[in-house]
């Protein structure tokens, strides 16, 4: 039995296989261009059009939280970064819950303590970043800072039958908004 549903699967599946090269192209991987500063700032102006351009840095904010995503071209970096708090009060205990975080719930959003304060970030080359992988990003970022305290995390995937995965999609949606992806 288990012989004959092996070679009817071999026979389905090597059928399916031959049947699209011969027939159906392949559909084409539609690419981006490779992310630039100019791209992520016309992305990010989208988002807010009062967003500030410094230098290398984009100052913007998401549903009254601050944003800051800060490139080096050279260096194909690019860091997206939401202040929460000072970091000179951190207990131990609040510190091994973050690094646990990070391990599981922050998702591509990080904390992280730098200049005596405590951030969520977002951190990935620059090139190669896909504009909804910023958008992504940013909302994962946002929502470490606003679940700091909490649940400590990135919203995006969540087990369990809460809401959290409603309140990042409503963030992912809105950043989207206006995107042309």
């Amino acid at each position: 039995m288990a012989r004959l549903i092996l070679a009817l699967a071999l026979i389905f599946f090597g059928t399916l296989g031959a049947a699209q090269d011969s027939e159906t192209p392949a559909p084409e991987t539609q690419t981006e261009p490779p992310m630039t500063f100019e791209r992520l700032a016309s992305i990010v102006q989208v988002i807010d059009e009062d967003a500030q351009l410094r230098g290398a840095t984009i100052q913007f904010t998401v549903q009254d939280i601050p944003v800051m995503v800060v490139a080096d071209p050279r260096a194909d970096r690019m860091r997206a970064m939401v202040p929460i708090r000072s970091a000179d009060s951190l207990e131990p205990e609040e510190l091994m819950r973050l690094m646990q975080a990070n391990f599981d719930s922050a998702l591509d959003a990080r904390y992280a303590v730098a200049q005596g304060r405590l951030w969520g970030v977002f951190i990935h080359p620059l090139s190669p970043l896909e504009q909804d992988q910023f958008l992504s990003g940013v909302a994962q970022t946002v929502n470490v800072a606003r679940t700091y305290g909490q649940t400590y995390s990135g919203g995006a995937q969540v087990f369990g039958g809460g809401d959290s995965n409603g309140i990042y999609q409503d963030l992912l949606d809105e950043l989207r908004k206006g995107q042309a992806l």
